[in-house]
């Protein structure tokens, strides 16, 4: 018998900064309670999802920011959607800003069970953006401001019958996202993201913004062969513009579901768990093909800073040289 799990992405429009957490819950149990009427074992919400993207504006001291963070999760507002959760019996991944006891700031995401319990956490690897006030931008992107880098990095769960694997945002524009996870065998990664659609250090990437969202999106699942949803929080967001398309992309790279707006909206897909074997069994079967001593380069930072400094001439002149010493 194959595997298969009924996945909703619920892309949101924007969250106005005046909107209140109990509010925004509120959007978030309307578009779980239309994704479980349609038969969803798993609904996937955005990254941030609880707040506006509140990185765009600069803020001192830091602790001026504290209330867009959790401290707790689930807590008096997020609640009603754990209870949720456990209600429909219908699990779900959900971005947060993240404030421990400890004082660090983490861009986090959250995988909810049947049973309406955190069945794991993941904080964000690849912070973007800018780490000082920069008013030049017509916005800003203070990520590197706002939130530390994971210590943790990428984990694959068992959960609902499959290996699941998160990320957020950036993390899907790099590679090693994926592969760590396909070198876990993931089988569905799960991704919440916003995306201004200007980029201030090249705006001739703008027009492209789309396109390379996909492009990772979908490159990430084949060469993986993992199912890939990612979820949005789109449309114009105090006063900036941010990508939609939400997407689900099965493990042949195909997109089988995408968004048309760029407000609330539900997606839905059947994804057959089992077809990612016919891409981790073929094509992309690990043991067989990889060459892992070829991609040292990848694994020894002191190695990668150096040939980065060095050049690809220098770097090819002293790959001689060793082999010739050997």
């Amino acid at each position: 018998m194959s595997r298969s799990l009924v996945v909703a992405s619920a892309q949101m429009g924007p969250v106005a900064t005046h909107e209140t957490r109990a509010a925004v819950v509120e959007r978030l149990l309307a578009m779980f309670a239309h994704a479980a009427d349609r038969g969803a074992d798993l609904v996937v919400f955005p990254e941030l999802a609880l707040t506006t993207f509140f990185p765009r504006w600069w803020q001192e001291p830091l602790a001026a920011a504290d209330h867009w963070y959790e401290t707790e999760m689930p807590g008096p507002d997020t609640k009603p959607l754990f209870d949720e959760a456990a209600r429909r019996r219908v699990g779900f991944y959900l971005g947060y800003a993240e404030l421990t006891p400890q004082g660090h700031r983490y861009n986090t995401s959250v995988l909810v069970d049947r049973q309406g319990l955190i069945a794991a956490k993941y904080r964000k690897v690849h912070i973007p953006g800018h780490e000082a006030n920069e008013p030049w931008r017509p916005f800003q992107h203070l990520e590197r401001y706002y939130f530390e880098a994971s210590p943790d990095g990428f984990a694959v769960h068992e959960y609902l019958d499959a290996r699941v694997g998160m990320m957020i945002c950036n993390d899907r524009r790099w590679p090693e996202t994926y592969r760590v996870m396909g070198l876990q065998g993931v089988e569905m990664i799960l991704c919440g993201y916003n995306t201004p659609i200007h980029y201030a250090p090249d705006p001739s990437q703008d027009v492209l913004a789309g396109f390379h969202n996909q492009l990772v999106l979908q490159a990430g699942a084949y060469q993986n062969g993992t199912w890939v949803v990612a979820t949005a929080k789109g449309g114009i967001e105090e006063g900036v513009d941010s990508l939609a398309q939400s997407s689900i992309i099965a493990p042949s790279g195909q997109v089988v579901a995408q968004a048309i707006t760029n407000a609330d909206e539900v997606i839905v897909a059947e994804c057959d768990i089992d077809w990612c074997a016919r891409y981790k069994q073929t094509l992309f079967d690990f043991d067989r093909y990889r060459r892992p001593e070829c991609y040292s380069i990848l694994t020894d930072a002191d190695n990668g800073k150096s040939s980065r400094a060095a050049g690809p001439a220098a770097t090819s002149e002293r790959h001689i040289e060793e082999g010739e010493r050997q």
